[in-house]
């Protein structure tokens, strides 16, 4: 295990853990651990993966969604906390209000913040970045965010057990962690979960989605097995969302099970035809263009026969395409392409005939899966973290940020740069409060 020095709190104090034990490692957890360490308490963090695979699905982000007055540096035009408010309830017309508010107002906010805790943001000047008016992109990318948090967290004292989980955690601080050397229970001044969903847990998920999760991918950490999730509804933690919803976007069916990330994007689907695995065409009847159009072919393809589909372009889709990490298959005739997919010959003929793209043959095939990005089922809490139990009431001692908490606020339609917005927020917020818990 890997770990960092810490200064511990200068207070006498029977626990034989910190003042706050933050489980996770992606940017919720490494936001509270600094919150909370900043506010003074002494703090572990405790990561399921390995150093090499520190930081969760944040290291496949890019983008952060934040509110601000007018352009800056970093976005160009206004976004207004009220119409990111107004964003999120049209998104979701369930999602909480007392969390929707608060995460707009301190989304303001987090470009500050997070520069001051080492993390570097894109200029926006010149033709590198797509416009966007409503986030803020990473220099270097989530990697690069996560990897300068986790020095300022080293820097500031927090100690950080990487391949090492929590597997129980109990109202009293008490908690269960799992690593290379076994079981050991300790016992903190207050607990984070920061931890997210269950989408590497292929039982759970195939428990949520039934035999259409035979052909989903993980595009995240494979970490996410939800036993801390788990643990806390088993305590009694209210649920928030549906573990029957999950955030799906269209990928290669060629990247990997686990962590394929934010570059095993499928694309290509509006220049040219989709037919799923017995040769039947798949349209989109919303006709989505813009981002939306990632989860809406995610879940089309979710629909799909053995949850598979093939994207046919001709010359002029490849082109609009562009390049790719999975570069298309390339085949030349119709009938070697009837070959690939296992289809009719002229059956196939007569469809590309009648529906495929004009320039075709040759054509270019790139053949898509349902990648799941986190799943729907979480904890409900209050804005700042406190896990809460059916009547509202808080458990003591338990905290609770990130993907784990989100589905109360991202259980519809999902805006694109919102979930590191939860995170970040949320993690700063419940590290904070966390550490007022454990220092009262």
């Amino acid at each position: 295990m890997a770990e960092t020095r810490i200064t511990e709190s200068a207070r006498a104090d029977p626990r034989n853990g910190p003042d706050v034990l933050v489980a996770g490692g992606g940017l919720a957890a490494l936001c509270a651990a600094i919150a909370a360490r900043r506010a003074g308490a002494s703090v572990w963090m405790v990561d399921a993966a390995p150093e090499a695979l520190k930081g969760g699905n944040a290291r496949h982000g890019r983008n952060i969604r934040v509110a601000h007055d007018g352009p800056s540096a970093f976005v160009p035009d206004g976004y207004p906390v009220a119409e990111f408010e107004a964003d999120l309830r049209r998104a979701d017309p369930g999602a909480d209000p007392a969390l929707v508010a608060p995460l707009a107002r301190d989304s303001r906010d987090l470009p500050r913040w997070l520069t001051a805790q080492g993390v570097a943001f894109q200029p926006r000047a010149g033709d590198a970045l797509p416009y966007s008016r409503r986030t803020v992109f990473l220099l270097g990318g989530g990697t690069a965010m996560v990897n300068a948090l986790a020095r300022t967290a080293g820097a500031l004292g927090v100690r950080v057990l990487q391949g090492t989980a929590v597997e129980e955690v109990a109202p009293d601080g008490r908690a269960v962690l799992c690593g290379d050397g076994g079981r050991t229970e300790v016992t903190a001044g207050a607990v984070v979960a920061g931890t997210g969903g269950f989408q590497a847990n292929r039982a759970w998920v195939r428990e949520a989605f039934g035999s259409a999760a035979d052909g989903v991918l993980n595009r995240g950490t494979p970490h996410a097995d939800g036993r801390l999730l788990r643990a806390l509804l088993d305590l009694g933690a209210a649920p928030a969302g549906d573990a029957a919803h999950a955030h799906l976007v269209a990928v290669d069916a060629r990247a990997p099970a686990d962590d394929g990330g934010i570059v095993t994007r499928a694309d290509g689907m509006a220049w040219g035809l989709v037919l799923d695995r017995d040769g039947c065409p798949v349209r989109d009847a919303a006709h989505e263009t813009g981002s939306a159009r990632y989860s809406g072919w995610g879940r089309l393809v979710a629909g799909c026969p053995g949850g598979i589909a093939h994207v046919i372009l001709d010359d002029a889709g490849l082109a609009r395409l562009g390049r790719r990490v999975y570069a298309p298959r390339i085949m030349p005739e119709t009938e070697t392409l009837a070959r690939a997919l296992a289809l009719d010959p002229a059956t196939l003929a007569d469809t590309l005939r009648r529906e495929g793209p004009p320039g075709g043959p040759p054509w270019h095939v790139v053949s898509i899966r349902p990648g799941l990005t986190f799943t729907g089922l979480g904890v409900r809490t209050d804005a700042d973290g406190r896990v809460l139990d059916a009547a509202r009431a808080p458990l003591p001692s338990l905290f609770a940020a990130g993907m784990i908490m989100a589905p109360a606020v991202l259980g519809g339609r999902y805006l694109s740069g919102t979930a590191l917005t939860v995170c970040a927020v949320f993690g700063r917020r419940a590290g904070e409060a966390a550490a007022r818990h454990a220092l009262a």
